[in-house]
């Protein structure tokens, strides 16, 4: 990038691209639990309680497959037009979403809904890469990511504040019209920042479709989110089961075919890139158990499900509060110890809320637990945008660049539905008892995302740029 677009780029006009990108990952992340809330007043008016569950399922399921065609969409329609896509879809599936006369028909369109937002999610990463300057990418990063943790948080409250009043449609109406009115400023705003023409882009080699992989990808997502509501943990387990062997097959494909979804990098051996796919991964765990925090918060203290909700979201708080400040922080020294930092906050708060659950918890421990689970949120926002930075950074290669970028909103949207199912599984484990289910998510939750500490550090090991930052000073040493 020459030195010309790096000042235009950091020039005023910048604002107005972030807005736009930020708001499309931003209305994605809202919905995913919005719907949540939401439903029981929709299904006191549409009927279909039987198909309560699936709301989550088909949105999650939507959302993956669409970032993993973001950067696709990406080289073939430009940035301008594949943002039009993104919010164009969005705004027709929350419209269907608010005219939905019967539940099968509000399913459908939370599919197509899902969608929308997961190319807005996967197109903010990837655009990212191409909009900004190097030095800038960990602040974009961070910008984006926080979005997942704002979403978290506003979309609980918003869908409570609609369901109390009433109104579950016009919820997904002002859904459509936020998103239709980012989409009006798509042309005004991306263009006059953007490196490179829109039409060297579209003249660019198109890759093929990887149709096995995405396949084998949708058949993994679907079967995590199912496992996430069969009943019973023999059921929940095989559904985990199932998926982990559908995952390996997708890695097996990959590693053989040219028509990939990651990037090649990914699957080369001593790859820096692995280890920060598997690390934010296992970070993106930690945030599924928001979805059961608010039942722990109702039945062991006692919480009004509306502040439940709130308490609920404090490691989403947690996670935006802290993306901004950690991104700032330069120096391969620095980088590589929030990498692996984030997965022990992440770990610890966990573990200490685990330690911290009672029956009948008197007011003052449900105070202790919101400043615990802001440090659990803490480690996600030190360490995921200095990790998606190295993925960005792990090629030159424009097309596997967009590939590297979009695959982080891909592994964050799968692994926040594998995390869910897995807490399902260890709900059902309490047998009933509620104390007993609240420790075995928070503890089992609190062991998958440790392991995050471990490939953070084989992620340092292995990454170029960080062993030439280690060279360096070492050099200057002697």
């Amino acid at each position: 990038m020459s030195a010309d677009n790096d000042e235009s780029i950091s020039a005023a006009g910048l604002p107005g691209p972030m807005i736009v990108l930020a708001g499309g990952v931003l209305v994605g992340a809202i919905n995913i639990y919005l719907a949540a809330s939401l439903l029981p007043t929709a299904v006191a008016d549409l009927g279909g309680a039987s198909f309560y569950a699936w709301n989550m399922t088909i949105y999650l399921v939507a959302m993956v497959i669409a970032t993993m065609l973001a950067g696709r969409l990406l080289s073939r329609w430009g940035n301008v037009g594949a943002y039009l896509l993104g919010f164009s879809v969005f705004t027709a599936g929350s419209l269907a979403c608010a005219l939905s006369p019967a539940m099968a028909v509000l399913l459908a369109s939370r599919g197509v809904q899902g969608f929308g937002a997961g190319l807005l999610s996967g197109l903010g990463f990837a655009v990212i890469r191409s909009a900004l300057p190097p030095r800038l990418w960990a602040r974009g990063t961070a910008l984006m990511s926080a979005m997942y943790g704002v979403g978290n948080f506003a979309g609980p409250a918003l869908g409570g504040l609609f369901a109390q009043l009433g109104s579950w449609r016009l919820a997904f109406a002002v859904m459509a019209v936020v998103a239709a009115v980012c989409g009006a400023f798509v042309p005004r705003v991306l263009p006059g920042v953007l490196p490179g023409s829109e039409r060297g882009e579209r003249g660019e080699m198109r890759p093929p479709v990887p149709v096995v992989s995405l396949l084998l990808v949708m058949a993994a997502a679907g079967a995590v989110s199912v496992a996430g509501v069969l009943a019973g943990t023999p059921a929940k387990a095989a559904g985990i089961g199932a998926a982990l062997l559908l995952v390996a097959g997708f890695v097996v494909h990959e590693r053989g075919s040219e028509r990939r979804v990651f990037p090649h990098a990914t699957y080369r051996s001593g790859s820096s890139l692995t280890w920060v796919y598997l690390t934010l991964g296992l970070l993106a765990c930690g945030v599924a158990v928001e979805s059961f925090l608010p039942l722990f918060a109702q039945r062991l203290a006692g919480l009004a499900p509306l502040v439940a909700g709130f308490f609920a979201a404090a490691i989403s708080l947690g996670w935006s509060l802290t993306q901004i400040a950690g991104s700032s922080v330069t120096g391969g020294r620095a980088v590589r110890r929030l990498r692996v930092l984030g997965p022990v906050l992440l770990a610890a708060g966990l573990l200490v809320q685990g330690l911290l659950q009672r029956e009948q918890t008197p007011l003052w421990l449900v105070a202790v637990w919101v400043p615990v689970l802001l440090v659990a949120g803490a480690g996600i926002g030190l360490a995921y945008p200095h990790l998606s930075v190295a993925a960005m950074s792990s090629t030159q290669d424009p097309e596997e660049g967009r590939r590297a970028a979009a695959g982080i909103a891909t592994v964050t949207s799968l692994s926040i539905a594998f995390g869910t199912a897995v807490a399902g599984v260890l709900v059902n484990l309490g047998g009933g008892v509620m104390l007993d289910s609240a420790r075995y998510v928070l503890f089992g939750l609190a062991l998958l995302c440790s392991l995050g500490a471990l490939t953070a550090h084989a992620a340092n090991r292995t990454d170029p740029s960080l062993a030439a930052d280690r060279d360096s000073r070492s050099t200057s040493s002697r």
